[in-house]
């Protein structure tokens, strides 16, 4: 397969992007959890006296974070920009590809995994932008949870992907698929 500089630099700042989403989701939900950070400033504060309450703690929490949410939403952004610039790509980018027709099984099977996934990317950026921006569309904030909910299940299909993605390429490199990783990188020039 040869990629055009535009794809491979598509690729490359996606995966920059999705991976910085990603590692802000994984430190909401690991070393910025609002539930155990707050019961340590709790600890903290009582051990010097002073006693708050636990919603108190979770607020504090929360502030620990919110600089982590920012650079969330500032990824975001770039997501989004990166979606409309794939779906440019689609139409617009010069990168051979074989006809669907023409593809083994596997292949079919890899080409529909990169449609869901882009897909899949379209929802996460409509679906963020949504939650982002609910008032300003004059919407509810329960109908915004929703919008939530659907940005958290399909955020599993990225991160099942991920993992699936790397492991693919390494191993379509190593077997049969010689020089997919320096394709990606150097456009299939030999």
């Amino acid at each position: 397969m040869k990629y055009t500089l535009q794809f491979r630099i598509w690729h490359w700042l996606n995966a920059i992007v999705v991976l910085g989403l990603v590692a802000t989701v994984l430190l909401r939900w690991t070393l910025f959890s609002k539930s155990a950070n707050a019961e340590i400033l709790m600890s903290k504060l009582t051990g010097m006296g002073i006693s708050i309450t636990h919603e108190q703690g979770i607020l504090l929490a929360k502030a620990l974070r919110v600089t982590l949410w920012d650079w969330h939403i500032i990824l975001g952004y770039a997501f989004t920009a990166l979606v409309l610039i794939r779906v440019y790509l689609y139409f617009k980018d010069a990168s051979k590809r074989e006809p669907f027709a023409k593809l083994d099984t596997h292949h079919k099977a890899v080409r529909v995994s990169y449609y869901l996934l882009y897909g899949t990317f379209f929802i996460m950026a409509i679906t963020g932008l949504v939650i982002y921006f609910y008032k300003d569309l004059g919407m509810a904030k329960e109908m915004a949870h929703n919008f939530k909910e659907i940005h958290e299940l399909v955020y599993y299909y990225i991160a099942i992907f991920i993992p699936l993605h790397i492991f693919g390429v390494f191993f379509a490199d190593a077997t049969n698929e010689k020089g997919l990783v320096s394709d990606m990188i150097n456009g299939g020039k030999s």
